[in-house]
């Protein structure tokens, strides 16, 4: 009897270690799901800034037209990918570049980096940058917690049985993370 009393209190604690567990996996989850939706919420603002930027921009110097295109394609092309988030990484990448091609343009425009208009987007858009670099930190350490959650011992398990798969880091590959450490070249 004390036998059978043993198994169902040990089978009881079972049951509530694997819903503690599971319980455990869907809150980190749900928490990578709200960081990646941060993450997209900060590059539709910037993606909402850069159409008024450019415009801003083309009234000093219309005669840069090449630039502006590749400022406007690489928007496009970022704001159609809803791919992994490595796929997401790259074009925000080449985004962030031509932006800073933009920048480096403006100052051959005093006129224009004096601006009230233009000072005040680039202070909105570096303030996006900072908040989609601090985002992509939260997404990843929320992935991190989750990616660890699904590996260990004996989350594993639980996490296995019940489908919980790990999630991709938001990060450049190394080729990307060099272009990104060099200066912008701006010839005329």
């Amino acid at each position: 009897m004390i036998g059978v009393i043993v198994l169902v209190v040990i089978l009881v604690l079972l049951v509530l270690y694997v819903i503690a567990i599971y319980n455990g996996l869907v809150v980190l989850r749900n928490r990578v799901q709200e960081a990646w939706s941060d993450i997209e919420v900060q590059m539709k603002r910037r993606y909402d800034l850069i159409p008024n930027l450019v415009e801003t921009v083309k009234g000093y110097a219309a005669h840069e037209s090449s630039t502006f295109e590749k400022v406007v394609h690489a928007r496009n092309q970022a704001m159609a990918n809803h791919g992994t988030p490595s796929e997401i990484a790259k074009t925000e990448n080449v985004l962030s570049g031509t932006l800073k091609s933009l920048f480096a343009l403006a100052e051959n425009y005093p006129d224009l980096k004096a601006n009230v208009s233009f000072e005040k987007l680039q202070f909105e858009l570096k303030d996006t940058e900072d908040r989609i670099a601090a985002s992509r930190r939260f997404y990843n350490t929320n992935v991190l917690a989750l990616n660890t959650k699904i590996e260990i011992f004996p989350s594993n398990i639980v996490a296995k049985r019940f489908n919980f798969d790990k999630r991709e880091f938001f990060e450049l590959d190394e080729s990307e993370a060099e272009a990104v450490r060099k200066p912008v070249a701006v010839k005329f």
